[in-house]
């Protein structure tokens, strides 16, 4: 089983007790609270961001060049999407930038690149999730706009793996 990124990892010496009341509660659980609470609606349904950061969208050598590239398709994804009115049909969305680079062609010219794969589940619960279906219209769009505007990016690819047996997160 896979660890999970915000558990462990606190200083064995630390001179408070960390009280956590809502740590056994599922996301679904906890979105179900903050909508008891009042908390406004972007806040409730916000998408899961790992502890670690982006740099567990990175496989491979975590550079500031390929933040900047990951940041730049992820953006792209996430504003697609939101246009599209998909956030919140979607559970979690996301880009990876992959170890590899790919024969390509801009123009009139042949580029060897870096691929970037795109993530989007729907899920009730996290602990088993479903690839979600997006129109293949929105995923061109996304696709386009990311090889024509991401600096070292020629080829986009969609994940369509469930979980199990695949995790959310690539990493």
């Amino acid at each position: 089983i896979k660890t999970h990124h915000n558990v462990g990892g606190l200083p064995k010496d630390m001179t408070f007790q960390l009280i956590e009341p809502l740590r056994m509660l599922f996301k679904d659980e906890v979105r179900n609270v903050g909508e008891v609470l009042g908390l406004p609606e972007e806040i409730v349904w916000r998408h899961p961001f790992p502890g670690p950061g982006l740099a567990i969208r990175i496989i491979g050598d975590v550079t500031w060049e390929r933040l900047e590239i990951l940041r730049a398709a992820d953006a792209i994804f996430l504003e697609e999407l939101r246009q599209a009115n998909l956030y919140r049909e979607t559970s979690q969305v996301f880009a990876v930038l992959l170890p590899v680079r790919s024969v390509g062609v801009m123009g009139d010219e042949r580029t060897y690149a870096n691929a970037i794969a795109l993530r989007a589940v729907t899920t009730d619960d996290f602990m088993t999730a479903d690839w979600a279906r997006l129109p293949y219209e929105l995923l061109a769009r996304v696709s386009n706009r990311i090889v024509n505007e991401v600096d070292g990016v020629n080829r986009v690819v969609y994940d369509i793996s469930s979980k199990p047996p695949a995790t959310i997160e690539w990493e």
